[in-house]
């Protein structure tokens, strides 16, 4: 079974139905984009500088979901 991945996020105090399904689902959708970018590239840099790399590997985490998916409050 393929298709869109769907993100849901219950009990949260962001909107009347309390539930989140597009924030989530497109926060998911640009960490996947961001990580397809930046994974690479962190584990070059993390050849030569450790702390850097870890860094740029965890930019699709620390900010990227939560920016997009905090955004979006429905």
């Amino acid at each position: 079974m393929g298709g869109m991945p769907l993100c849901v996020e219950c009990g949260t105090r962001a909107n009347p139905c309390r539930c989140k399904i597009v924030g989530p689902t497109l926060g998911f959708l640009a960490f996947l984009v961001a990580a397809l970018v930046e994974w690479p590239v962190g584990a070059v840099v993390w050849c030569f500088r450790h702390a850097k790399g870890r860094r740029i590997m965890g930019q699709p985490v620390t900010h990227v979901y939560p920016r997009v998916s905090n955004a979006i409050p429905f």
